[in-house]
């Protein structure tokens, strides 16, 4: 595995030059980070559609999720953002292209939406021009999938489902949502509430201050795991199979907020 010392000490949106390399990707492609001697780290949804991040305390997957977020709804995506934490993405809640919700009751219901835009979507055989790229972002995804659970529970009839319709409805998005232009960021170990197959379907894995434990189970592929670095911003993306040190890119609320508040008024 290449030596993490190469890695740049800190990457940040207001290094020089960063913002416009911010923008010049093509749309669906979003700025992970920075790997050794400067390779960047990148996701393409098209090619890779979901995108699982799991990190020990301290390991910025709030800051990521932020990250990428704001780079798909800078190209034109829209997102409905699950907010398990309740504050931890204020700074999208003035956002005219977002859905925020906080509460449980909240995301149940925008989940169970979600399922039939999403059956919306696929009838349209394709025809997907009008249909904006959607980015279902869930942080501290783990609790929010017991939450939900315990809530279906509490108003669940004899004759409906045992599984929560919320959690079933992100299991179709996660086997379905490539055809339908729909892409799940899960902060999470995403163990529990998913069926072994919906997991799998997580095709880019961010792994930072993990144990080994955790590593073999969500990167197996990967070999075994690296030591893990108490730098700020220190990650290892798994893609096809390999693990990229990485150095993340780190972008502020307001940043993002701003960046994306002066897009819109440039489209206005």
């Amino acid at each position: 595995m290449t030596n993490t010392t190469t890695l740049p000490q800190v990457l940040r949106f207001t290094d020089p030059g960063l913002r416009e390399q911010l923008e010049a990707l093509p749309e669906g492609t979003a700025l992970i980070g920075i790997g050794t001697d400067g390779t960047a780290i990148a996701i393409d949804v098209d090619h890779a559609p979901h995108i699982l991040i799991c990190t020990g305390t301290g390991g910025g997957s709030t800051t990521i999720l932020r990250t990428l977020t704001a780079q798909f709804l800078h190209q034109g995506a829209h997102a409905l953002v699950l907010d398990g934490p309740l504050v931890a993405h204020l700074w999208t809640k003035d956002l005219p292209t977002v859905t925020h919700r906080g509460s449980i009751a909240g995301i149940h219901d925008a989940l169970v939406g979600l399922a039939a835009e999403l059956q919306r979507r696929l009838h349209l055989d394709g025809d997907l021009d009008d249909a904006p790229r959607l980015m279902v972002v869930l942080d501290r995804a783990d609790d929010t999938m017991r939450h939900l659970a315990r809530y279906w529970e509490t108003f669940r009839r004899k004759d409906d489902p045992k599984k929560s319709p919320a959690i079933t409805a992100l299991e179709d998005v996660l086997h379905a949502g490539r055809q339908a232009r729909i892409h799940v960021l899960y902060n999470g170990r995403a163990s529990g509430s998913f069926a072994p197959a919906a997991r799998e379907q997580f095709a880019t894995v961010i792994l930072a201050r993990v144990s080994a434990g955790t590593w073999q189970r969500l990167a197996p592929i990967a070999g075994p795991a690296p030591k893990s670095s108490a730098h700020t911003g220190r990650a290892h993306v798994v893609q096809d199979g390999t693990a990229h040190p990485t150095q993340l890119l780190l972008m502020t609320d307001a940043e993002a907020a701003d960046w994306l508040t002066a897009t819109a008024a440039g489209q206005s």
